[in-house]
């Protein structure tokens, strides 16, 4: 559902690591790479890499920087974050003009507004596909072999990546239509759907109030062997929008308490609506049915959150599942307002 830059450059290396010690004989190999873990961890520079390698360790930095740290500290920390970042991306560019993650992440950060990133993004796409299919052009190897197969699929990532970008710009401009499209062209390249694009389609099946067309796109995943879980958070977000918008109230209610009966702390976590910075590598890295991943969903959400009101006035979809939430839970309220008080504590001294 995401991809882990820290990993990925592990993977980038350790190939190489390991295309390096070919021609020894399986004992003498085995030995040298059992030193691998500790050299990326205390000596990286030390290993085998080219200038496409030392690129993708700093867009790692930056990823870990912008994604995990920045969300977390105070604003005059926060632009210092946001500078280093900057720095080490264009460092990344610098180095190899072919990092399209690295671009991708410079445009996120520095683009004046959502529809100019998604136009940008929608105008080079060819061009980072085009580069993709040329680095998976040079890999060699038997192609059942483990490594060949590895080699393949890092050399696609980065065009995931970029139509998964696309997929989610298209959701927040409104172009749903355009998010679905981008999204499917993920799934033909990668159906076991490594960036997560069916999550943000999910969100536009529901945008569009296409809830038929929803239960189809779950069906034919579940053919393909990639299902999506009844009790996932985009999923049950999704649907209780649906029914919410066709005025289905019991269906709602429904959904709402299946979400907060699978996710600890979910009642929590749809009362305080906390909308988290969006990762520029990739959807952040979260444990499967935790808080965070409740956390997230609804931060992907707010296209959804925001929108719509129902007959009686009682305003925005954000507002309804606040108000359902407090009334199955209200405890979750208390909690709420408890931190909110404590924070305004803090503000003062």
């Amino acid at each position: 559902m995401a991809f882990d830059a820290r990993r990925e450059d592990y993977q980038r290396l350790g190939l190489r690591f390991a295309r390096s010690l070919d021609g020894m004989d399986a004992e003498q190999a085995a030995r040298a790479f059992a030193t691998f873990g500790m050299r990326f961890a205390r000596e990286h520079d030390t290993l085998p890499q080219t200038d496409s390698d030392r690129a993708f360790h700093l867009v790692a930095h930056a990823a870990q920087l912008i994604d995990y740290e920045l969300p977390f500290v105070e604003l005059d920390r926060a632009n210092e974050i946001i500078e280093e970042g900057h720095r080490t991306l264009d460092e990344a560019l610098a180095l190899d003009s072919h990092c399209y993650d690295a671009l991708r992440m410079l445009e996120a950060s520095r683009g004046p507004s959502f529809e100019d990133f998604l136009s940008t993004l929608i105008q080079r796409v060819d061009e980072v596909r085009d580069w993709c299919d040329l680095q998976r052009s040079e890999v060699t190897g038997d192609p059942s072999d483990e490594r060949t197969r590895l080699a393949l699929d890092l050399a696609q990532r980065p065009y995931l990546r970029w139509l998964a970008t696309m997929c989610d710009q298209a959701l927040i401009c409104g172009h749903n239509l355009q998010a679905l499209e981008f999204g499917r062209r993920a799934l033909e390249v990668d159906p076991r759907d490594q960036a997560g694009v069916s999550l943000t389609m999910l969100y536009a099946y529901a945008k569009l109030e296409q809830a038929d067309e929803l239960e189809e796109f779950l069906r034919e995943r579940r053919e393909q062997g990639h299902g999506i879980g009844e009790r996932n958070a985009w999923l049950l977000i999704a649907r209780t929008a649906l029914a919410y918008k066709r005025y289905d109230m019991p269906a709602a209610r429904e959904h709402l308490s299946t979400l907060i009966a699978s996710y600890a702390n979910a009642d929590y976590a749809l009362v305080r609506q906390i909308e988290l910075y969006a990762g520029v590598f990739s959807r952040q890295v979260v444990i499967p049915q935790s808080e965070d991943e409740v956390i997230l969903a609804l931060s992907e959400a707010m296209p959804l959150l925001e929108e719509g009101a129902d007959p009686r006035g009682k305003g925005s979809f954000s507002n309804w599942v606040l108000f359902e939430t407090t009334r199955q839970h209200p405890e979750a309220m208390l909690m709420a307002m408890a931190e909110q008080r404590q924070f305004g504590q803090e503000d003062q001294t």
